[in-house]
């Protein structure tokens, strides 16, 4: 083995184990046998069944691995609860989008997860079609799910419950483990409100402390928290952040551990005596909480935690879940391998520094042409991957655009489109934009930021004035926090947007010179 060769393996190897093990003993009398207890979480894993990514270098994900390393991580100890702190369907690719994510809850019953609660994305398609892919579809002969599903902050309106459970417990010899599921409260910005309409989401903190507070007068003294809600820290636990990170504090001291999600970040860190971990998405990482629990108390008397990536040079993929991507895969190859364009260049989503994006650009170009209007908007999160130089295709369009929002043309006053463009500093979130130009003034507080608005042919936008605008039916019923369009009058809906981008960028050469 050459020097060289001998370096890479060692960088390897210790990024398998780089992941960074956080501890904490807890002050509780140790009388009383000792009894280990493994925690295994997943967190936003958008039903990447079929996709690889790569993290330091090293190709990681992918559900066959994904798999590998948690039954790999199961046989380590015999008392293991598999967990998920959401979004592990939505802004999926075909092979799952295009059966309603059931592939991936097929997955995830592969896997055998215990214990799971929602994430934002569960709602992309509303409540109802949540309901579906959860309990099952039997005409269609769809089981649904065998995991058990917990949200204490989903409250149907028409009972004033809780949608799904609020919390589970979980015994092991003898000795009583308590779950509770929150999902974020930014699910209302993020959720358009006809997807959540049956339901109120409601201050994540209150509903984990009411839980807690039943579970201890079920006599639980070990209690986790599912929570699809931000957190990081750095590698080795230092420096927390995040909404997740700034909710421990006023969570219930009697809460042990956080599995977080949402932000797609490493988290391995304790907070307030709470031990937060997250292992990034897409299958990336698996999130493994080892604890210790007194047989007599019922208490967690240790904890640490592990992130582990799912490098494929480390192990073999698990061969069932193979089978059951390939059963997908060879329905979908035919229409997604088609070739619809040669890119010169990459074309990317990242952001340049005015805030613009040039993949962007053109999606926002593809959907003005498509509804002949005179503006087009795009939010940046709902494009998610690059399109890569060279032959494009099918697949590539439909991995880059996940959801399936359609086109809609609505009119708008310039008053209103500029109302639509002061909403943007709600959460910092420029939108993509064609036919339109203006002038951001930084020092000034949101809602006089814009100025000098004008059209692609710089004429100013006259606020009395109508314009025709082009952007996603997500959008124009006021999604990610831009309510302002909600005042415009839909005129027509078009197809989905990743297909009219398709039919816009079909046998087309385009380059990073492109006019827009």
């Amino acid at each position: 083995m050459t020097r060289q060769r001998k370096i890479i393996l060692f960088s390897c190897i210790s990024l398998l184990l780089l992941t960074t093990s956080v501890y904490s003993a807890a002050n509780h009398s140790t009388s009383g046998d000792m009894v280990k207890v493994q925690l295994l979480g997943m967190n936003d894993f958008h039903g990447q069944l079929n996709t690889y990514q790569e993290i330091f270098g090293q190709k990681v994900g992918g559900a066959e691995y994904v798999a590998a390393y948690i039954n790999k991580l199961k046989l380590q100890q015999k008392h293991t609860i598999l967990v998920h702190a959401g979004d592990m369907v939505g802004a999926s690719p075909p092979i799952s989008a295009l059966y309603q994510d059931e592939p991936t809850i097929e997955f995830l019953n592969l896997l055998k997860v215990d214990i799971g609660t929602l994430g934002n994305h569960e709602f992309d398609n509303g409540v109802p079609e949540m309901q579906r892919l959860l309990s099952g579809d039997h005409e269609n002969s769809y089981n649904g799910t065998t995991t058990s599903y917990i949200s204490a902050n989903v409250i149907e309106k028409k009972t004033n419950s809780p949608l799904f459970p609020a919390f589970t417990i979980k015994e092991i010899n003898g000795i009583k483990i308590g779950f509770i599921g929150v999902v974020t409260t930014e699910t209302n910005d993020f959720v358009v409100y006809k997807n959540r309409e049956q339901v109120d989401i409601i201050d994540e903190v209150t509903a984990i402390n009411q839980a807690t507070e039943q579970l201890l007068n079920k006599g639980v003294k070990a209690i986790v928290v599912l929570a699809h809600v931000s957190a990081k820290s750095n590698l080795t636990g230092d420096n927390p952040e995040q909404a997740m990170v700034k909710m421990a504090p006023l969570i219930h001291d009697e809460v042990d551990v956080i599995f977080a999600g949402h932000n797609h970040a490493f988290a391995n860190t304790l907070v307030d005596d709470k031990l937060i971990v997250q292992g990034y998405s897409y299958g990336k990482a698996i999130s493994q909480v080892q604890l210790e629990l007194n047989s007599r108390s019922g208490e967690i008397i240790k904890k640490n935690a592990n992130i582990h990536l799912t490098l494929h040079q480390f192990i073999e993929p698990d061969k069932a879940t193979i089978k059951l991507i390939n059963k997908y895969k060879s329905k979908l190859n035919y229409k997604m391998n088609e070739v619809i364009m040669t890119a010169n260049n990459s074309i990317s989503r990242k952001k340049d520094k005015q805030g613009e994006s040039l993949l962007a650009k053109l999606i926002s170009k593809s959907m003005m042409e498509e509804m002949n209007t005179d503006i087009a908007f795009i939010h940046h999160g709902g494009i998610r991957l690059n399109l890569n130089k060279g032959d494009i295709t099918v697949e590539d369009i439909y991995r880059s655009l996940p959801f399936n929002h359609k086109v809609v043309k609505i009119k708008l006053t310039g008053k209103q489109i500029k109302a639509v463009l002061e909403q943007q500093w709600h959460k910092k979130n420029l939108l993509q934009t064609v036919g339109v130009s203006y002038h951001i003034e930084e020092n000034t507080k949101a809602g006089g930021k814009i100025k000098d608005l004008r059209d692609n042919k710089g004429k100013e936008i006259i606020p009395s004035q109508v314009y025709t605008v082009a952007i996603s039916d997500y959008l124009a019923l006021g999604g990610d926090g831009f309510t302002a369009f909600k005042a415009g009058k839909v005129i027509s809906t078009g197809a989905m947007i990743k297909d009219v981008f398709i039919k816009y960028i079909k046998n087309k050469e385009v380059n990073e010179k492109i006019n827009m």
